[in-house]
């Protein structure tokens, strides 16, 4: 948490570029392919099913609720399919269109999205980070330990 609240914008701009080309490759990928549009929603919702389900499992294991955060994908995928949609003759004006709404709205949602997530510091100071275990802890070097002995 504090990692994140220390570099909350650097984290913010390079999951909101890598979201963004996870769900505009992998769209249009498959709606060239296949021809089918509307194909970005059920990209984009098979990917949100799959965080609550990492969600689910990091509370399971005793993480609180906001420690992942579900990003943001079925509006901006919908957008993509609504420029697929429209420029279904001209493929390049496709990926650049839909690219161009995706990127730029995707990182809007997640904007607001986080917003709403509980505030990280104090979340940190709630949840403290367990002890390391006895074989994890440090030892400290005993360098010199025996210099001045006779």
């Amino acid at each position: 948490y504090i990692f994140y609240t220390d570099w909350a914008w650097t984290s913010f701009v390079v999951f909101s570029i890598s979201q963004s080309t996870m769900l505009v490759v992998g769209a249009i990928y498959y709606m060239l392919f296949t021809g089918v549009p509307g194909t970005a929603t059920y990209y984009a919702t098979i990917m949100t099913i799959y965080t609550w389900v990492a969600k689910g499992a990091w509370f399971a294991l005793g993480y609180p609720c906001d420690f992942v955060v579900v990003p943001v994908w079925i509006p901006s995928a919908m957008l993509l399919d609504l420029a697929y949609w429209a420029t279904r003759r001209n493929k390049h004006a496709a990926i650049l269109i839909g690219g161009v709404l995706v990127g730029m709205s995707l990182p809007l949602f997640n904007m607001i999205n986080l917003l709403l997530v509980a505030d990280p510091l104090e979340m940190a100071f709630k949840y403290p980070r367990p002890t390391l275990p006895p074989y994890m802890t440090p030892i400290e070097p005993q360098v010199g330990k025996f210099y001045n002995s006779p």
